[in-house]
């Protein structure tokens, strides 16, 4: 089966993207940048290895887009922080996902690794998680609010699993959330675009990587809003 999106295309069809969602993508905002943070959700070889059960066509053609927005966040200085998604060989925290799907991403194996084009650096907040959200049964809360951070990023994969349940848990808690169109990725158009929209229509600024690159040195307007 073809990708849906490639590193060639990306930023061409996240245009298109923004444009089918436009008439619900109606919050913009303008970040914050001296309290933003940047969440690379879950961009392990688990995910974006072709062998496996759970490759992710859109988590490979994203790899740059990550990479140059992490790079922006960095000269910044401002917080990267990334998730990985395993569970115990034993089955000791599988639960409903260990039949929901017919792989496991393993603690403590090559594939649970971050890409190497992406590896944090010593010092990075790397949240190891169990189910979608980064926020669920986790420490990324209390590393939020004991950073002052406001406004988060949302890049990585699924576009539609961990990525959507993260945001939207980051929008519960009074995050201002900005969601990347080429900067998510999942295994088909449809399922990212669905998520797009229903994330435009009631929990985030979806925008792109360059929007937000570029804000980061800006100082934010009175309100914090403006165009995204």
């Amino acid at each position: 089966m073809e990708p849906y999106v490639t590193a060639e295309n990306i930023e061409s069809k996240a245009l298109a993207w923004l444009e089918q969602i436009r008439p619900y993508n109606q919050h913009a905002m303008r970040l914050n940048a001296t309290a933003s943070a940047l969440l690379v959700v879950d961009m392990q070889r688990f995910f974006l290895d072709a062998a496996s059960p759970m490759f992710t066509c859109g988590g490979v053609a994203i790899l740059s887009t990550v990479r140059r927005l992490i790079e922006a966040f960095r000269r910044a200085n401002r917080p990267v922080i990334f998730t990985r998604h395993v569970h115990h060989p034993g089955d000791l925290d599988s639960g409903i996902m260990g039949w929901w799907w017919a792989g496991k991403c393993l603690e403590g194996s090559p594939e649970s690794e971050i890409h190497p084009d992406l590896a944090p650096r010593p010092g990075e907040k790397v949240v190891f998680k169990h189910r979608y959200s980064a926020f669920y049964n986790t420490d990324l809360e209390t590393v939020l609010r004991c950073l002052k951070v406001e406004d988060v990023v949302v890049s990585g994969v699924m576009t539609n699993l961990c990525c959507e349940s993260t945001a939207r848990d980051a929008y519960c808690r009074d995050h201002r959330v900005f969601f990347l169109a080429d900067g998510t990725g999942s295994i088909s158009e449809e399922m990212h675009v669905a998520s797009l929209l229903n994330l435009a229509f009631g929990f985030a600024h979806v925008t792109t990587t360059d929007a937000v690159a570029a804000q980061l040195t800006r100082r934010p307007s009175p309100g914090g809003r403006g165009q995204g």
